[in-house]
């Protein structure tokens, strides 16, 4: 596969306010948790894995609000990622609540505010985005508003031209259902990398068993990379299973941002010239390295603000 170059992710930019909990939250009164305001957005999370795997140029297009465009910026150029950030005249950078559930591996609920984030638009796109690049990676969050599926097909007909290979995380199971499974297949026309998790990749097919459905995702596209979560990742192309590649043991503390941690240590290592089933295995150890922390990004010299830089967060609500 081709090698080199930089990485230019296209997606979503949000704040999570992540809540660690312990079983069901009692109706009507309190819940102790452990609640925290980090940045996020798969798109962003993306970016940020990648570079502290080390892809030395990763660049980020993605739309935030006002109220926090600033912050975000800050975080994202401390994870090495070169951001550009396009400020919405109208809308909040997106939120996203995430009920952590510490007695159920750490598996965890969004409730989902996009705000700018699905505001991306091909207004946004400018050719020279893709100077120097050698992958596009698209979130595909893009794929669940009307400019952003615009934007992905003005970005995947730019990259087709300049010869720059795509890939796209189909982002959410849920927005899948609604979005249909059709209708996402036509989209993603022209990616030659889809990396799916078990759920997606059985959602689009509408097959259970998760082999058979990577095997059948990747009649549709090139190579399809499913994330099985602790069963690993499978290896997919022209309508069988090439490879297993196991996971890598961890304990899980929070599972926010685990696929995304995959995905951008898996971009990292195609980019330095690896084939696909080592690329896959770089993403499972970035994976288990994600759920043992809480957040969606990779650790940075920033992990030990004091309590001053810390409240720096942007407020929410």
């Amino acid at each position: 596969m081709p090698s080199g170059g930089a990485l230019l992710v296209v997606g979503d930019v949000v704040t999570d306010v992540i809540a660690r909990h312990r079983g069901s939250p009692a109706p009507g009164t309190d819940t102790s948790a452990v609640i925290r305001t980090l940045p996020g957005g798969a798109g962003a999370n993306v970016a940020c894995w990648a570079s502290h795997w080390g892809c030395a140029d990763v660049r980020l297009l993605g739309r935030v609000g006002a109220d926090s465009a600033a912050w975000h910026e800050r975080e994202l150029t401390a994870c090495g990622v070169r951001p550009r950030l396009v400020v919405d005249p109208r809308a909040p950078t997106g939120t996203v609540i995430c009920l952590v559930d510490a007695e159920a591996a750490a598996e965890r609920t969004f409730l989902t505010d996009s705000g700018a984030a699905l505001r991306l638009e091909p207004g946004d796109w400018s050719e020279e985005l893709l100077n120097g690049v050698g992958r596009l990676h698209l979130s595909g969050y893009l794929l669940f508003s009307e400019s952003g599926r615009a934007l992905v097909r003005t970005a995947l007909a730019s990259a087709r031209t300049r010869g720059v290979p795509a890939s796209l995380d189909p982002a959410s199971a849920g927005f899948l259902t609604k979005l249909g499974a059709d209708r996402f297949l036509d989209l993603v026309e022209g990616v030659e990398v889809l990396l799916p998790s078990r759920d997606e990749s059985c959602l689009l097919t509408g097959l259970p068993d998760g082999a058979e459905a990577a095997a059948e995702l990747s009649r549709h596209v090139p190579l399809v990379v499913a994330k099985q979560g602790a069963g690993g990742a499978l290896i997919a192309g022209a309508g069988a299973v090439l490879a297993t590649v196991p996971a890598v043991p961890a304990t899980p503390r929070d599972t926010t941002g685990a696929g995304d941690a995959f995905t951008g240590a898996f971009l990292a290592s195609l980019l330095r010239g690896d084939e696909p089933v080592a690329a896959a295995a770089e993403g499972c150890r970035a994976g288990a390295r994600a759920v043992e922390r809480m957040g969606a990004r990779p650790p940075t010299s920033g992990d030990a603000a004091t309590p001053t830089e810390a409240n720096a967060a942007p407020a929410v609500g």
